[in-house]
């Protein structure tokens, strides 16, 4: 028996090139890697819902436990509640916004589209204390203006309403992003053809423009279901007393020390995510037949009166996002609020407040900056292994699913499943548990189906006559990886480490649960100290932040301008 495998095996050796070797070896690698750092730790998270503190099996006692609690089950319905508004809001602005800037003429297009990414580069908690210096107690509007106006709008904003204008602002830009493509695939000879049959501006709408877009429309709905379902931040820091399934997550493992009832609600945290993405999966499939070769593109037709109408609507929506955010900066620099509002840059100094100094922000540049290189060495090679390997044909498939699948895990979620996985005595990964290197790993984990999605589209825009042809000249497949494949790809792979950064920075649910005292990020201790009512230096931080992702995305739009000349220059020399 052994001699037939070792003559098998030799068999196999004889077909296979060393490069087919090297490339097959490390796609099972890094299968097994992401099986390692994702099913795994999920399985812990599965198991530990249906124990007691004890670890005995208990079936579906913590279920039955929290659909039988009051308060626990309050917190579901609420839930539920904050994500449906938010999502019905989102959806109607994001909608309206990026029609005007698709489908009119109005001016200021580009400064529109700038302004609506904003709030991505912000942590969620920002939102929040914004809405408290502006409605608070001791807020700009709730007081008039500092006195301007003899009256002042009060507004209760430690509850639902403040969570779910802080969620509006947070997904706007996602669904924003979705309408916009949605808008810009479609055939002009559909309107063409309403026009011809007499139908009014309204049919055409209705008939014409929503079918066309009802998949966009979908998932936008999803995602913002979903990302306002599974948000900590905006409840933690304006909720006050209304509870919702995230802070419920936090109160029963960092409250209660209460892990299989955490699991339990994790698990419930993870069902509309799962099915957001089933959803978002089976809309892209469809978006992708919406265009034909004969579909012509959108024409804009003069009418101001519609001009003027979305601008004026555009200007509203970017002041709801640039006043939040100037408010802020603003509060930064106020000495003591509301009482004495000459500037100073006190609060930048957080010695005396609960951060104890800089080192949060620090803890959250390097974990940031390790994110964005290890997950975009990560990412685009394992991309490039699935998309450019020829064999293992499901192998790869099952590849490209635990690829795409952190898409469907919210933060908290994973965040628990890795301390149950890490704190397991016999893993001997232990050791990473309170480092930054798990805080490095639990963000590439948490966002690397967006990056991977990204690298596996722009790889398959190149030839892939460039792999035969290096192979036919004896070329090394690494050789012909890094001269050829990584410079063309380049554009993508700054998008792809500009994307780890950013959300390194702000994120505060993946990481809540696995950071030691003295590597506390910046988001987690912009709660902390709004927790503690340093609110002020809260504020300062999260300046920092913001300060930080803009000035990345400043250097990522000048690199990939300075890659683009440089291609661009190179074409016209060989023309």
């Amino acid at each position: 028996m052994a001699a037939v495998i070792r003559s098998a095996f030799r068999s196999i050796q004889q077909r296979l090139t060393a490069a087919d070797l090297v490339i097959r070896t490390l796609t099972v690698l890094m299968i097994a890697v992401l099986l390692l750092v994702l099913l795994v730790p999920l399985l812990f998270l599965f198991v530990k819902a249906f124990q007691n503190n004890d670890g005995a099996f208990i079936g579906l006692d913590n279920f039955l436990t929290y659909f039988t609690t009051a308060s626990m089950l309050r917190s579901l319905t609420n839930t539920l509640f904050v994500s449906g508004m938010t999502t019905v809001i989102s959806v109607v602005l994001a909608f309206l916004y990026a029609y005007g800037i698709v489908r009119t003429s109005m001016s200021g297009k580009r400064m529109f589209k700038s302004i609506a990414l904003l709030p991505l580069f912000a942590p969620t908690m920002m939102h929040a204390l914004s809405l408290t210096y502006l409605f608070g107690n001791q807020g700009i509007v709730t007081n008039g203006f500092f006195g301007l106006l003899p009256f002042g709008v009060h507004i209760e904003i430690y509850g639902p309403i403040g969570i779910i204008i802080s969620e509006v602002i947070y997904t706007f830009p996602q669904a924003y992003m979705i309408f916009l493509t949605a808008l810009s695939i479609t055939d002009y000879r559909l309107y063409e053809a309403s026009e011809s049959l007499g139908a009014s501006k309204w049919r055409t709408f209705c008939s014409v423009t929503v079918p066309t877009v009802k998949y966009g429309l979908i998932s936008a709905a999803f995602v913002c279901f979903t990302a306002s379902f599974i948000d900590f931040g905006a409840p933690q820091s304006i909720g006050g007393q209304f509870s919702v399934l995230a802070t419920d997550i936090y109160k029963q493992v960092i409250g209660q020390q209460n892990m299989p009832m955490g699991a339990t609600v994790g698990i419930l945290l993870t069902i509309p995510a799962v099915i957001a993405f089933a959803v978002d999966r089976f809309v892209e499939r469809k978006q992708k037949m919406t265009l034909t070769a004969k579909s012509t593109a959108y024409q804009i037709k003069e009418n101001k009166g519609r001009d003027i109408i979305f601008l004026a609507f555009s200007t509203i929506v970017a002041a709801c996002i640039l006043i939040p955010l100037f408010t802020i900066v603003f509060a930064s620099l106020v000495k003591t609020w509301p009482y004495n509002l000459s500037l100073s840059l006190s609060h930048y100094n957080f010695s005396k407040v609960a951060a104890g100094g800089m080192g949060p922000f620090i803890v959250s540049l390097k974990v940031a900056a390790l994110t964005a290189v290890v997950g975009t060495i990560a990412t685009f090679v394992f991309a490039y292994l699935i998309e450019k390997s020829r064999d293992f044909g499901r192998l790869r498939q099952f590849g490209y699913f635990l690829s795409v699948l952190p898409m469907a895990l919210p933060g908290m979620a994973l965040g628990l499943a890795y301390i149950f996985f890490f704190n397991e005595p016999s893993n001997p990964l232990g050791f990473m548990y309170a480092t930054i290197a798990i805080l490095v790993l639990v963000n590439v984990v948490h966002f690397y189906s967006v990056p991977f999605i990204t690298a596996t589209a722009s790889l398959k825009k190149l030839d892939k006559e460039i792999e035969a042809v290096s192979e036919s000249m004896s070329v090394p497949f690494y050789r012909t990886f890094i001269r050829v494949t990584v410079p063309m790809s380049l554009p993508a792979i700054l998008e792809i480490a500009m994307y780890f950064f950013v959300n390194a920075m702000v994120t505060i649910s993946a990481v809540v649960f696995l950071y030691a005292p003295d590597l506390k990020p910046a988001a987690v201790s912009i709660v902390n100290m709004d927790d503690a009512g340093d609110v002020a230096a809260a504020a300062a931080m999260s300046v920092l932040v913001v300060a930080v992702n803009l000035a990345v995305r400043s250097l990522y739009e000048l690199l990939v301008m300075g890659v683009r000349k440089k291609t661009q220059a190179w074409y016209a020399s060989r023309s």
